[in-house]
């Protein structure tokens, strides 16, 4: 009998050894959202986004553990704090780049994977997982190879974006003929397209030539007079192609600038950065055929699709990029394994996600983005 319950209790004892030794081998992974206040629903969506994710990753051993940062700085530096106590070494987010300003007060060996695209004067603790501009213009650059582009004219907004766009510029050493940065004012970005394409002093030539050929005693005259007034401008561009990197409105003013100054896009190529698929820009055929890189278009819609379907509700670009972070983080972590330190994000890396290939090196992350062009109202695949 003494041997039957000495059985039982080793039995319970390598039981209760072996749940607790799970239990402490768990993966923690934080994630600092906005749960509460007017951001609540984007921090839910990353949620949901980021528990599709891990179901799919299937591995009891992940332990998500959320923490509601209220979209406040002191905030996220508590609820960060709190999880580096519980013995979390990792976190996805936060979110937005004002809350990380005071995340330099935690360990450095706290490593934060942010959702941020902005890549300038980032913490080393801190890595900006976002679709950044040095991926965009890396993508630019392999359609300039392919199609011959020589002469690109970038045009950015003078706002809090320029920083950002320069240093992708930089980064991805792009080939550009010139750049210019414009007030986006739309009262005023008319006349700036005017100034940089000499169309004062195109239109002016047209009327020149007019009046010549009206003084001159050209045989069929009156044919060349009447081609020429079918004319807007007369005289060369030194740009095959322009670069606006903007969006949504402002970006269709400015398309629509160059085609008032007779600069359409069956003249030069038209390209801008990415613009998750927007669906006003295939309504307006005048700018069309305009190029753009983005994230795999089908893989997109296969997310969204899939999230509708658990949920019920539509998925935002954040939490497309979420559900990507936590298959990222668990891919590099089981490399790894499950060890996280300072190198985690250090050593040279790649990770094929929904979003496309993430390459790792140094602490920073860029993409392997597709292209695209919205022609005849459609969204056609380049590469």
């Amino acid at each position: 009998m003494k041997y039957i319950i000495k059985f039982y209790t080793l039995l319970t004892f390598l039981i209760l050894f072996g749940f607790n030794s799970y239990a402490t081998n768990k993966i923690k992974i934080g994630l600092v959202i906005p749960l509460s206040g007017e951001n609540k629903e984007l921090g839910e969506s990353v949620l949901k986004s980021v528990r599709l994710a891990v179901n799919d990753i299937n591995d009891d051993r992940i332990l998500i553990i959320p923490k509601d940062n209220q979209n406040n700085p002191d905030r996220t530096l508590e609820v960060s704090q709190e999880l580096y106590d519980e013995g979390v070494k990792i976190i996805i987010g936060p979110i937005f780049k004002k809350n990380s300003l005071k995340l330099t007060k935690l360990n450095e060996d706290l490593i934060f994977i942010s959702f941020t695209n902005k890549i300038v004067s980032s913490n080393k603790n801190i890595i900006s997982a976002g679709v950044n501009s040095i991926s965009q213009f890396n993508a630019i650059k392999k359609f300039q190879t392919l199609n011959k582009i020589e002469r690109s004219f970038l045009l950015a907004p003078n706002t809090g974006v320029l920083d950002e766009i320069i240093a992708g510029v930089k980064r991805s050493k792009i080939k550009l003929k010139d750049k210019y940065f414009y007030d986006p004012d739309p009262t005023l970005i008319t006349k700036q397209i005017e100034d940089i394409t000499r169309y004062r002093v195109r239109k002016q030539n047209l009327l020149d030539e007019i009046k010549r050929v009206e003084q001159s005693n050209e045989v069929n005259k009156e044919n060349k007079i009447n081609q020429l007034k079918k004319l807007d401008t007369i005289g060369g561009i030194n740009f095959d192609s322009i670069i606006i990197a903007d969006f949504e409105e402002s970006l269709k003013s400015v398309a629509t600038s160059f085609i008032y100054t007779d600069i359409p896009p069956s003249r030069v190529t038209y390209i801008t950065l990415n613009q998750w698929f927007d669906n006003s820009l295939i309504n307006e055929n005048m700018i069309q055929p305009i190029y753009f890189p983005s994230v795999n278009y089908e893989k997109y819609v296969s997310y969204l699709n899939k999230y509708n379907e658990n949920y019920n509700s539509n998925s935002n670009q954040i939490a497309f990029l979420s559900y990507d972070l936590t298959g990222l983080v668990y891919y590099l972590l089981f490399k790894n394994n499950f060890v996280v330190d300072n190198k985690i994000f250090y050593k040279k890396n790649s990770f094929k996600g929904k979003i496309g290939i993430f390459e790792i090196d140094k602490n920073i992350i860029t993409h392997q983005l597709n292209f695209y062009v919205i022609e005849n109202k459609k969204i056609r695949k380049i590469f």
